[in-house]
């Protein structure tokens, strides 16, 4: 049974959210045991300082230990600073009173225990024979000094999932290398543009068969979130939560344009400090791109590639899913979750290995602090994001130009058929 409440034109009250909250930890049997919360970094938007506030209300009193697990996936573990701007009260070597948050080190294999394999008959089954071998699963082992773990976290469209939250939260959020890189390189062999905002897909399939592999009581918050506040909270178990949650963001999420844009400028928030984490700027806007338009990530504050991933994509750059398949040999060492990111940055495209050329349906800028010959060499444009003036920008959708603020959360597709007049050709992986 899924407790919980959504709004299509609407958002949920205070009151509403305390009640909802209140109702949900009354139905645990969490009386004397450990709870661990799994929640989000600071790249999603969520009210979390107010779900902090209700979980040290309602569930601290009852619990033996009530701690905290941030869902980084492979990104960068978050300070003392940066955890207390994300549940809004000071955290002091990563406590709060009685209550720890730890960060995911999921760059450290001694931190993670398997707790099973997917073997390559159901793999081959779920993918349709995209993929064929075994899968191992393996978490963070901290989960194993906890009777009950509660995920709290948002669903908006994804580009690797379709919509993210639920199971999501264990895989990738706290799992380990095996299966993010399998998962992500599932998600991109089908494409981004094939995936994003489509409930059911093999990734969330793979996900949730991961998930039964986990031994312990397991439910889950989620929510809806918009610029205008909250739409919807869900609580009950993460598969339900998940259906209830995501039904809702493709109603509050998707936004629906009449032609697809030949040029969009993507103002993307601070929230984002990387392009790896900016790149939603490109996955959210790409339905809604012409062919042979352009999408422009405008964000002066950020001068990184990827704090943790940097290097890896220096040397392959940014290219289009059959650039990879069509050279596998070369390219199969690099993590799948790498070369998943390379993907979904530069979109639909096709490579010709006779030829070495690579035709890409749309062009991808950068108006970023990071200089325009690391643009060129990752095979990404540049613009400097001086000469930027939003407002020259503003209120020229008729000449086919948008402006997209807060980028990175709302999904645009064109009405009707969000793929008109684009194929996407499935691909088994060598």
């Amino acid at each position: 049974m899924v407790i919980g409440q959504g709004y299509t034109d609407a958002c949920l009250s205070d009151a509403e959210v305390r009640e909802i909250v209140a109702e949900a930890v009354a139905s645990l049997h969490i009386d004397g045991q450990r709870a661990l919360v799994i929640i989000p970094d600071g790249t999603r938007t969520m009210p979390m300082p107010m779900m902090f506030d209700l979980f040290q209300e309602f569930l601290a009193p009852r619990a033996a230990a009530l701690d905290f697990l941030v869902a980084l996936g492979t990104h960068q573990p978050m300070s003392d600073a940066h955890l207390s701007a994300l549940v809004g009260r000071p955290v002091v070597g990563g406590q709060i009173g009685d209550s720890r948050i730890f960060n995911h080190e999921w760059s450290d294999p001694a931190n993670f225990r398997a707790i099973g394999v997917i073997p390559t008959a159901e793999i081959r089954e779920i993918t349709g024979g995209l993929m064929a071998q075994d899968v191992p699963v393996k978490l963070n082992k901290l989960i194993f000094d906890y009777d009950h773990l509660i995920i709290c976290g948002p669903v908006f469209p994804h580009e690797v999932v379709g919509f993210s939250g639920g199971n999501k939260y264990f895989f990738p959020g706290i799992a380990g290398p095996e299966i993010i890189n399998f998962t992500h390189w599932l998600g991109a062999v089908i494409t981004s543009y094939a995936v994003i905002g489509t409930p059911h897909t093999p990734v969330r399939a793979v996900i949730d068969r991961a998930a039964a592999f986990i031994d312990r009581p397991a439910t889950c918050f989620g929510l809806v979130v918009t610029h205008a506040g909250l739409a919807g909270l869900y609580y009950g178990s993460p598969k339900e939560v998940w259906e209830a949650a995501a039904a809702l963001s493709a109603q509050k999420h998707i936004i629906y344009v009449e032609k697809p844009f030949h040029r969009v400028l993507s103002v993307m928030p601070h929230m984002y400090d990387d392009i790896w984490t900016a790149a939603k700027g490109m996955y959210k806007l790409e339905p809604a791109i012409a062919d042979g338009g352009e999408v422009i990530i405008y964000a002066p504050h950020i001068d990184e590639i990827s704090y943790t991933h940097g290097k890896l994509i220096d040397q392959i750059g940014y290219h289009c899913r059959d650039y990879f398949l069509q050279q596998w040999d070369k390219y199969k060492h690099i993590p799948g979750g790498v070369l998943a990111h390379s993907t979904h940055l530069r979109g639909l495209g096709a490579y010709d290995a006779d030829t070495g050329e690579e035709k890409l349906r749309i062009q991808v800028t950068l108006a970023t602090s990071i200089p325009a010959e690391r643009c060129e060499k990752i095979n990404l444009g540049y613009l400097d994001p001086a000469t930027i003036n939003l407002t020259d920008w503003q209120g020229r959708e008729a000449e086919g130009i948008l402006v997209v603020p807060q980028a990175g959360e709302m999904l645009y597709r064109v009405r009707e058929s969000s793929q008109a007049g684009v194929c996407v050709t499935p691909h088994t992986v060598p």
